[in-house]
């Protein structure tokens, strides 16, 4: 299978016209990567699924406060409407914090960030989108778990502007 000069010009409509910052297509030997201008040039590939199955070991886990592991405590900012910016979602996805497994995180509490900052990315079958900050400001909060699936609309991040 082939695709016509008609056929690459209808997928990259159908790519303006989606939420989505890029798209990764491979048929029968022929590649096709397009990205949006201003997307991320440089997001990395999808975690191997084996390498995000937990050991058996690891099924039995132990409580935050042993583990060392608790999640990153909310500093002083009100509500939101009431000065902190909620970034949330932009789709139905997993949410992971860092590049790739083992790396630094995007963002961590504390964190200065302008509009493009990446926060985190969503991946959607094996597409990874990364969520921009949205506002220039300080994270104050990281409310989603790395890793997991996240519901589109959800906090992911708050952000007290500057």
């Amino acid at each position: 299978m082939s695709l016509s000069h008609d056929d690459v010009e209808r997928i990259i409509r159908l790519l303006e016209a989606s939420p989505f910052d890029e798209l990764h297509l491979e048929l029968e030997g022929m590649k096709l990567d397009l990205r949006r201008r201003g997307a991320a040039a440089s997001v990395p590939p999808a975690p191997d699924a084996a390498s995000l199955l937990p050991d058996a070991a690891s099924l039995v886990r132990a409580p935050a406060a042993a583990t060392g592991k608790a999640p990153a405590p909310a500093a002083a900012c009100p509500p939101p409407g009431q000065g902190c910016v909620d970034v949330r979602a932009p789709m139905l996805g997993t949410f992971f914090h860092a590049p790739k497994p083992g790396a630094d995180p995007f963002v961590s509490v504390g964190s200065q960030v302008e509009p493009e900052t990446v926060i985190g990315i969503v991946e959607v079958m094996k597409l990874m989108n990364s969520v921009a900050a949205g506002v220039r400001g300080e994270v104050v909060e990281i409310l989603a778990p790395d890793a997991q699936l996240v519901e589109y609309d959800q906090v992911l991040v708050r952000v007290r502007p500057l």
